[in-house]
């Protein structure tokens, strides 16, 4: 089979259909890629205006620090209470012991 002025091309509807439908899909991941790419370039041009500047990373940072510092403390504070009111518990136990002996 050789093309040649005088061969006839014959496609049915379903072809046609099929290749329109098939060229569509083309086209639609063509324009799907190029407005990701345009999207990705604008997140990484934001990215790199928006870097975290020196000084403001310092302040978080000693305001992080602070807090950890601040929450240790109250921590301590509130062991102790503890150890506190384990003592006055253990007083009132032996308390109650000596009372229900004495009964």
């Amino acid at each position: 089979m050789s093309l040649n002025p005088e061969s006839k091309f014959q496609l049915s509807i379903k072809e046609i259909i099929a290749a329109v439908v098939g060229l569509s899909s083309l086209f639609g991941i063509y324009f799907t890629l190029q407005n990701s790419v345009a999207a990705n370039s604008e997140n990484i041009e934001s990215l790199q205006s928006n870097t975290v500047n020196p000084i403001e990373f310092q302040y978080k940072d000693e305001l992080v620090r602070s807090t950890i510092q601040r929450i240790e403390e109250k921590q301590e504070t509130i062991g102790e209470d503890l150890g506190e009111v384990k003592e006055q518990l253990n007083k009132i136990d032996e308390r109650l012991y000596q009372i229900s002996k004495n009964r």
